[in-house]
């Protein structure tokens, strides 16, 4: 009989996402194994920059837990912008950064220090095919579609190694990341360099080829948020390893309890099945925040394509509005000016946000000034608001107040031991990071006239101003006194001595090498690969590709002369969620030929294409 290998635990990461350091450092304390975060320039999202200061000292606080800090460096790259993302390739490395999520290719042949490079989303990676490709040439993680199904992913497992990556709470883009160019073709501003003008949530009127409105004023674009939350072991299972919040906009008492919800929800699975998974920092949360994500921002949930690749009809869109509507808490029973009365068995409170849908389908928004019971007192009428219209709560001011109080404590246990030595005694200390040190402490042998061991124990367990908690005292010195400010001053060299030490093992992961020979999946790129430097082009054309035709960013001729193009590639469609799906024998509620205008004015129409050999919805316009 041969002797079996023991296989470890894989590390499951979750992966928060952080607008600013404070945002970073409560994620960390709530439980987050890694945050994301924009660097000076060039993430996904413009307005989510952060100093590098700022990212130094959130590394430098995330790797006391074994915590990671990824930079999104996931825009496109001009021609004249190369040398300037060197350089802060380079700073981002010296500040501890652990990976950058990037999309531009470039960097992969860039002369930047060894720093790790995940593959963003924004690379498009929908087939297996590419994600072997991406990890044949460099890639140290792929973060995955959104779009992708339980099946899917275990076919990318299947043909790579590398930790995937997969989304698991947040917002949903309508159209396959990094291949959504409506931003970009209706007003100048990209998708790609951070800059997207969300045209999926504007509101839309369906129109048919003769210009009938066959639904009107509707964001039919506007999806739902994710939540995964009751599908993470399914996910680990298929191979998963990072899940990934997005909301790199959203304000800390989002991120604190989204954080808190997933890590308590990987905590259980590493407790059910310890011998296949583990969390991939260290530390435990001894003070949660709240959890209630029904409260948290949200346009209604969905888990989208995780589980079935055609979901029922109106389970994907949020058409009535983008904005959180929130709970159901009742109905209007009277209003009479400034107060109005509710039919609800909720309690109300001083300051919360409610919100109702008028008769002409608005959404409006007001504020409770004084709650007494069912009756409500507002700052001023509310224009709309009549009896027997739905109200909902978008803003719950004591669930804020209970997070925003909430101070969330993420500790290292330790184990102390204490022993005598010829000339003096010795601290020795152990952590749940594999952690141990020694330090050695003269002083005089003297003999205590009371027993020491509950003082010794209160002086060792004062760890309130540290990241550590005492577990275990193992106290051998027996009778032997030891002055308090002496064992004070030697439990402090040797929790120093324990910091230095954690900081010496802590494991830095590299980029990965290349590998020999690895080739593109296709020999011809079009504005869709989003090539948009020379070094980008000369990456692709090293690994088989012939023709490379550059990014709209930077290369507009297919825009000449009023020419259509196509803008988004979506996985939903429109046609399936409003009950017409062309494959079923309701195909007719809607006519075959279907066109988006806007309400605003914003975009250009938008003509549908539905492929239905791919089970996909594709939209074309043309440049204003």
């Amino acid at each position: 009989m041969s002797a079996q290998t023991a296989v470890s635990p894989t590390p499951l990461e979750l992966l928060a996402p952080a607008r600013d350091a404070a945002t970073a450092i409560a994620a960390i304390d709530c439980g987050a194994d890694a945050v994301y975060m924009g660097g000076p320039h060039h993430g996904a999202r413009a307005a989510a920059g952060n100093s590098i200061d700022d990212i130094r000292r959130v590394c430098e606080y995330a790797h006391r837990y074994r915590g990671k800090v990824y930079v999104t460096f996931n825009t496109l790259i001009y021609e004249d912008e190369l040398q300037a993302c060197r350089t802060a390739v380079r700073e981002l490395y010296n500040a501890g950064v652990d990976a950058l999520i990037v999309q531009d290719m470039a960097l992969l042949n860039m002369d930047i220090p060894p720093i790790a490079l995940h593959a963003s989303t924004q690379c498009d990676t929908r087939t297996p095919a590419k994600a072997r490709f991406l990890q044949d040439v460099g890639m140290s993680c792929i973060v995955l579609p959104r779009e992708m199904t339980l099946d899917e992913i275990r076919a990318v497992r299947a043909v790579t190694t590398v930790p995937l990556e997969g989304f698991v709470h947040g917002a949903l883009c309508v159209c396959y990341s990094g291949d959504c160019r409506a931003s970009l073709v209706g007003g100048g501003r990209s998708a790609n360099r951070g800059e997207c003008a969300q045209i999926c949530r504007l509101p839309y009127n369906l129109v048919d080829d003769k210009g009938n409105v066959i639904v009107a004023d509707r964001h039919l674009l506007s999806l739902r948020d994710m939540n995964r939350l009751d599908h993470l072991r399914e996910m680990a299972d298929a191979g998963i390893q990072s899940f990934k919040i997005e909301g790199r906009l959203k304000d800390r008492n989002y991120v604190m309890s989204t954080v808190t919800a997933y890590s308590q929800a990987l905590d259980a699975i590493c407790r059910i099945a310890p011998d296949r998974y583990c969390r991939a920092s260290a530390g435990r949360v001894t003070e949660s925040a709240p959890t209630d994500l029904s409260k948290t921002f949200n346009r209604g949930y969905t888990s989208y394509f995780l589980t079935n690749t055609q979901p029922q009809a109106g389970t994907l869109g949020s058409h009535l509005t983008p904005k959180f509507a929130g709970e159901r808490i009742g109905r209007v029973r009277s209003v009479n000016g400034k107060t109005v009365i509710v039919d609800t068995a909720c309690e109300l409170h001083n300051g919360d946000g409610l919100c109702f849908f008028g008769v002409d389908g608005r959404f409006t928004g007001f504020r409770i000034n004084r709650a007494e019971g069912t009756r409500l007192t507002l700052n001023s009428p509310v224009a709309g608001l009549r009896p027997g219209l739905e109200l909902f709560r978008n803003y719950d001011k004591a669930f804020d107040d209970l997070c925003t109080a909430a101070r969330p404590r993420r500790v290292i246990d330790v184990d102390f031991e204490l022993r005598p030595t010829p000339t003096g005694f010795a601290v020795e200390v152990s952590d749940s990071r594999g952690c141990r040190v020694t330090v050695a402490v003269d002083c005089e042998h003297q003999t205590a006239r009371t027993p020491q061991t509950a003082a010794r124990r209160d002086i060792m367990g004062r760890l309130g101003d540290t990241i550590y908690n005492m577990v275990n005292l193992t106290d051998n010195l027996g009778d032997m006194f030891v002055p308090a400010k002496v064992l004070t001053a030697a439990r402090r060299q040797a929790l120093e001595a324990l910091d230095r030490a954690a900081a010496a093992t802590r494991i830095i992961a590299y980029r990965r090498p290349k590998e020999a020979g690895a080739r593109y999946v296709s020999d011809e790129l079009t504005f869709h690969d989003n090539v948009a430097n020379s070094v980008a082009e000369g990456f692709y054309r090293e690994r088989g590709v012939q023709k490379v035709q550059r990014a709209l960013e930077v290369d507009q001729s297919p825009l000449k002369d009023g020419a259509e193009v196509e803008v988004m590639t979506c996985r939903y469609c429109l046609r399936r969620e409003l009950g017409a799906c062309l494959k079923t024998a309701d195909a007719d509620r809607l006519p075959r030929r279907l066109f988006l205008h806007s309400t605003t004015g914003t975009m250009r129409p938008l003509r549908l294409h539905f492929d239905c050999a791919n089970c996909r919805m594709h939209l074309f316009t043309s440049k204003p």
